[in-house]
């Protein structure tokens, strides 16, 4: 019996397998320990993930997840999960890259992409991740995330950059001010989730010339500084996350426009990781 976890900034899909085969799945807030403490990280964990198992004793535990690139985040999930969890064997804690990559290409070479609240990606050999280019978060990075095109925005519309009626749209649909947007990216806890929830309503308002060419043009940002800088003429991209499956038509067309060899693009890596991991 073991334990997957995929995690991003949004959401935990915490899935309980048994000999290859899916026995239970849980969803629980996203886990990021640059954005967490131990203790939110454990809470989360010991209140809603662990009332909810079926069994809490477990053979071993795989966990990927937002912002564990660095020992130290590394360990204070490890220890989070140990503290709750009765685990016999390993607690392996992984990048949400790594999760990408095995989910999206098995054992197989292949370039692998994140595009959800975050963007990440990756030159994977089939084994291990080969080149990261670094994401380097929403505000200096995250090209084509759910989080920029969010941030893009709030940005064109507060700046006047779209019509007056598209602006009192989207102020009127999540009754918002100004001032809130304001305090709600520079004051609030996790500016990234507040911005990615705006997704929605770029993908109502797709058929808008000014919306569609927000969004091309980050998905073509992403390319060029992120895959663009891998081996891409002779490797397939592969995408996973919410970004990548909703807005798969302009995400096609700016790799169309590129260059790019479109791959497999998948809502969530854990069938990939089951079979993985089976």
């Amino acid at each position: 019996m073991i334990l997957i976890a995929d995690s991003g900034s949004t959401k935990t899909d915490w899935c309980v397998v048994e000999k290859g085969e899916l026995i239970q799945q849980i969803f629980t807030k996203g886990t990021n320990p640059f954005f967490q403490t131990e203790e939110e990280i454990g809470n989360e964990i010991g209140n809603v993930l662990l009332p909810q198992l079926k069994t809490p004793e477990l053979d071993a535990v795989y966990f990927y997840g937002a912002g564990c690139a660095f020992p130290d985040k590394i360990d204070m999930v490890r220890r989070a999960i140990c503290l709750h969890l009765k685990v016999k064997g390993e607690v392996e804690v992984s990048t949400d890259m790594l999760a990408a990559a095995r989910g999206l290409c098995g054992h197989e070479t292949g370039i692998a992409c994140i595009m959800g609240t975050g963007s990440n990606s990756c030159y994977y050999d089939g084994e291990k991740i080969i080149e990261n280019v670094s994401p380097l978060g929403f505000i200096l990075g995250d090209e084509g995330s759910g989080a920029v095109l969010g941030k893009l925005l709030v940005g064109n519309i507060l700046k006047n950059q779209f019509t007056p009626e598209l602006k009192e749209k989207f102020l009127s649909q999540f009754n918002l001010t100004p001032g809130e947007i304001i305090d709600r990216v520079y004051r609030k806890p996790f500016p990234n989730r507040f911005l990615a929830s705006l997704s929605p309503f770029i993908a109502q308002n797709l058929q808008e010339p000014c919306v569609r060419q927000m969004v091309l043009g980050s998905f073509k940002d992403f390319f060029k500084r992120n895959v663009m800088q891998y081996d891409y003429s002779h490797n397939k991209v592969h995408f996973i996350g919410s970004v990548a499956h909703y807005y798969r038509d302009v995400l096609e067309e700016a790799a169309n426009e590129m260059g790019i060899q479109m791959g497999t693009i998948l809502q969530s890596p854990m069938k990939g990781l089951i079979a993985y991991h089976k």
